[in-house]
């Protein structure tokens, strides 16, 4: 109409109405709306069981104990009200750090505005906002059915990180007394998340959301990835009472970096299971940016976002299992089709050059070949033929292994293949990566089946 028309502010303007409409407004818009406030928290006070909460809460902040807590968890509120239940306290050896470099402001604001939020979307409030109503579905769930207990727990950083503990040592079963430590996606949090997987395994389970994921305070750069899962482990041995030798790590996706840290860290962790994950994320960085880009990609990922798993993953001496999804989308760097460009390859590659298979990959081109065949299979029957093509006699590889063991009992990497005819360093490649990776037929995202699950092999 006329009245909401922009000429008709240009005209008030040149009368010198604009001022006295401008007061005008404020001061009804003051009379109109400051009582609600009010009104609201007299509502709130005369409410019998909002004041039955403030009470409950006020008590559990004076008094922290289970019962108190098990009161307050059936009220659902701002967590940042939430009492702390544990926090990082001292210093220890498994702390992360990163050089401290001056850098191109270019690649700092690049990795501080958008760059943080592509990699992990989860932290964006428009997704959190949406997902909201299926977050708290999922979290009453974990409460009310699997009497799970959230617990806040306060990193050394100082950010606020949000768990779930859903204990199964009590009942009656052969995985309960081992705990499973999950670490979810770049969009995923531990109410929907992977923490469903072993928990249909009657395993005990502690999952976590990253900094800056609903709950969480902070931003999940790797040094607070690091920091946050130093408290979770803390979390664990301390205060849940559990040994790091009953503590199995599973992670999802981009959580094998926090995995892998984890294990590098804390090498006394019983096992890793790695499902969907990559050796490095400069070349899936370097994939979805223009060519151009490059050098300002590489110099960013490297000093800002270095999610190093491979690197981190040589360095533990336990038992690990990669699951590769044979159509996964998201960390191949041609696409879904070509199985061979999926990075869990690389992840495993990496991993055999370490462990005591081939000791000189770079001088045994036969048994790359080998590896690369049997991961070119897309199928079970296509690596079927592939291992019988190469007649690994698995009895064989487990003698090989064990005897070497038992004399040397040194640590990884081993030269056990070293005197070895090329035959038989082939032979034990396979037997290796067909132990150490098993495939999914599925695609990123879709949730992994307990069926698919199992605790990594270990001689």
């Amino acid at each position: 109409s006329y009245y909401s028309s922009p000429l008709l502010l240009c005209y008030l303007y040149r009368k010198g109405s604009v001022c006295v409409c401008v007061r005008s407004y404020s001061l009804w818009h003051s009379l109109l709306l400051s009582p609600f406030p009010s009104l609201s928290g007299w509502g709130r006070w005369r409410n019998s069981e909002y004041q039955q909460f403030i009470s409950i809460l006020e008590e559990t902040r004076k008094n922290h104990t289970p019962s108190n807590k098990k009161k307050l968890a059936c009220y659902d509120f701002d967590f940042s009200h939430w009492p702390a239940d544990f926090s990082w306290e001292e210093p220890t050896d498994a702390t992360f750090s990163l050089p401290s470099l001056v850098l191109p402001l270019s690649s700092f604001l690049i990795a501080h505005s958008f760059g943080r939020r592509i990699l992990y979307p989860g932290s964006v409030y428009l997704l959190q906002r949406a997902m909201r109503p299926m977050l708290q579905q999922g979290q009453a769930r974990l409460i009310e059915e699997c009497e799970g207990q959230r617990n806040k727990l306060v990193a050394c950083d100082g950010n606020e990180i949000d768990t779930m503990f859903v204990d199964r040592r009590r009942e009656e079963g052969l995985h309960g007394q081992t705990l499973v430590i999950c670490c979810e996606g770049n969009a995923g949090f531990y109410e929907v998340g992977c923490m469903n997987t072993p928990l249909e395994g009657g395993y005990s389970v502690l999952g976590w959301n990253h900094p800056g994921f609903a709950g969480s305070t902070g931003v999940p750069f790797p040094q607070n990835e690091a920091n946050a899962m130093d408290v979770v482990i803390q979390f664990a041995v301390h205060k849940l009472g559990f040994q790091l030798s009953d503590i199995m790590v599973y992670a999802w996706s981009i959580g094998g970096f926090t995995a892998s840290w984890a294990v590098m860290s804390y090498p006394e962790i019983q096992a890793l299971v790695l499902d969907a994950s990559f050796d490095d994320l400069l070349p899936l960085a370097l994939k979805v940016m223009p060519d151009s880009w490059r050098p300002l990609v590489t110099h960013t990922v490297r000093q800002y976002m270095n999610l190093n798993s491979a690197e981190q993953l040589c360095k533990y001496q336990g038992p690990v299992l990669l699951i590769r999804r044979t159509k996964d989308e998201i960390i191949t760097t041609t696409g879904p089709e070509d199985i061979m460009s999926n990075r869990g390859n690389n992840l495993l590659l990496k991993l055999l050059q370490f462990r005591p298979d081939y000791p000189q990959p770079h001088k045994d081109n036969d048994g790359v070949r080998a590896i690369r065949a049997w991961l070119a299979a897309s199928n079970h029957v296509e690596e079927a033929a592939v291992y019988s093509s190469y007649e690994v006699d698995d009895d064989w590889c487990v003698s090989v292994l064990q005897s070497y063991k038992t004399e040397r009992d040194v640590f990884f990497p081993w030269s056990v293949g070293e005197d070895m005819t090329p035959e038989g360093r082939r032979q034990l490649a396979l037997f290796l990566a067909r132990k150490y990776m098993r495939n999914f037929d599925s695609t990123h995202c879709t949730p992994l089946p307990y069926s698919e699950f199992a605790a990594p092999w270990g001689l």
